[in-house]
């Protein structure tokens, strides 16, 4: 159960990005894209742990960091802490 929801929160995200795109008539990235990259990573991680399955642990750590760093960056910029 724990990998569907990841899957399902990571899958959101591109449903999310596409519309936000629409309504604004050019690609945009919205932040709520970045919170779930970062929640369906998380989920999928664990799964990924709990099935002991090392590749696909790592390559699922790569992106929890990018993630991360992107909501730092943003948060940055609207004058919050890093």
């Amino acid at each position: 159960m724990v990998g569907l929801v990841g899957q399902a929160c990571f899958f959101s995200r591109f449903l999310v990005q596409w519309i936000a795109s629409e309504k604004e008539g050019e690609s945009v990235v919205p932040i709520v894209f970045w919170y779930l990259s970062l929640g369906g990573g998380l989920l999928v991680l664990i799964y990924a742990i709990w099935r002991q399955e090392p590749i696909f642990a790592m390559g699922q750590c790569v992106g929890v960091f990018v993630y991360t760093r992107n909501l730092m960056l943003i948060r940055r910029k609207r004058g919050g802490t890093p």
